[in-house]
């Protein structure tokens, strides 16, 4: 039995066998004790992920997760599927073979800030590019936490770190705005202590067939306790905060005095009083818009410097053709209908280009 039959509901895992039986969030959990400081979203985002995955429907057996070097690296360890703690940067390499080489597996990559921006940053953008069908989540606490406090390249101009004493003076990378210039077929963003919110956000990142962003603003409460402070504050969070729900308007502020809009003179995309510019001119938010432009513009409206405002949702939801499926129509292409046997192989090898030694 394989999951075409819920493929309408998760189209990324269509190919991939359903489980016969039903199961629990005690399935995925293994027998590892879990090691994050006391207090880290990384525990918030594994309760999450542990939660839904029996909604899914797959078998274990067909989830592989992989990750790179950080602390969110540990997560393969903590689930009961198959999985690799890789290489420093190099996640999205290796799941895109493994994605590439078996359509029956649901490939998941989990990362950091530090791990999938700085070393790993070039083969991000490529997994993204060529639309591999994998859902890749960037745990981001603007920090490196597993080397004990240096500052990474989504901390802030400024930031006083151990490797930094004097201030930062690097620019930080926006995660969103890095992944929609890639023109990936999906990004989001997502808070590490909104549970509804995260676990509507993987679902809807698991039923995307390509390469799925999702990026987690994550609190590191030992080296950058705080960070996400405006969003997650029950007092700050209604203005800092600009929820983007498809087909909904986008408002700012619990008493939506604010909302965006769009300059006519410049098309940026801008925060302006409701009662200035009147509520029909507040924009409708479309994630299914086919020019990434629209969500690149929303995703500028993220703070650069210390948070004090992001848009929070799918930015960006489109369809086209995922890498890996492609690759293996062209390699049945090549075959035919008489596929490779291991004589041809064998024919090959000893070919007219080969030479025997006596």
């Amino acid at each position: 039995m394989t999951a075409t039959e819920n493929s309408g509901t998760y189209a990324g895992l269509a190919k991939v066998p359903l489980s016969l039986t039903p199961l629990n969030r005690k399935d995925f959990t293994s027998d590892q004790e879990v090691r994050w400081c006391p207090g880290c979203g990384d525990y918030a985002v594994l309760a999450a992920f542990l939660g839904f995955m029996p909604e899914l429907g797959i078998k274990r057996e067909n989830t592989v997760i992989i990750s790179g070097i950080g602390c969110s690296s540990r997560f393969p360890y903590y689930v009961d599927s198959y999985g690799m703690h890789s290489i420093h940067g190099r996640a999205t390499a290796i799941a895109t073979g493994v994605a590439t080489a078996r359509e029956d597996l649901g490939v998941w990559v989990v990362t950091g800030d530090g791990d999938a921006l700085s070393i790993g940053g070039n083969h991000l953008i490529h997994a993204l590019r060529r639309n591999v069908n994998m859902t890749i989540l960037l745990f981001n606490n603007r920090i490196y936490g597993l080397t004990k406090g240096q500052y990474s390249p989504t901390s802030e101009i400024g930031k006083v770190t151990k490797s930094s004493p004097l201030g930062s003076l690097d620019a930080p990378f926006n995660p969103v705005s890095l992944a929609l210039g890639a023109e990936a077929s999906f990004v989001a963003r997502t808070i590490d202590s909104d549970r509804k919110h995260l676990t509507e956000t993987l679902k809807a990142a698991a039923a995307h067939r390509g390469a799925s962003l999702v990026e987690i603003y994550q609190n590191c409460p030992i080296f950058n306790d705080g960070a996400f402070e405006a969003i997650k504050d029950a007092e700050s969070a209604a203005e800092a905060i600009v929820w983007l729900n498809h087909g909904e308007k986008i408002w700012v502020g619990a008493d939506r005095s604010h909302g965006l809009v769009r300059d006519p003179a410049t098309g940026t995309i801008e925060i302006k009083a409701v009662a200035e510019v009147g509520a029909e001119a507040v924009l409708v938010h479309d994630a299914h818009n086919p020019d990434p432009a629209y969500a690149f513009a929303l995703s500028r409206l993220t703070d650069a410097g210390v948070l004090r405002r992001a848009p929070i949702g799918i930015f960006r939801d489109v369809d086209r053709p995922a890498y890996d499926d492609l690759a293996r129509a062209q390699v049945r292409a090549a075959q035919g209908e008489t596929p490779v046997t291991d004589a041809d192989l064998q024919a090959l090898i000893n070919g007219n280009d080969t030479w025997t030694l006596a």
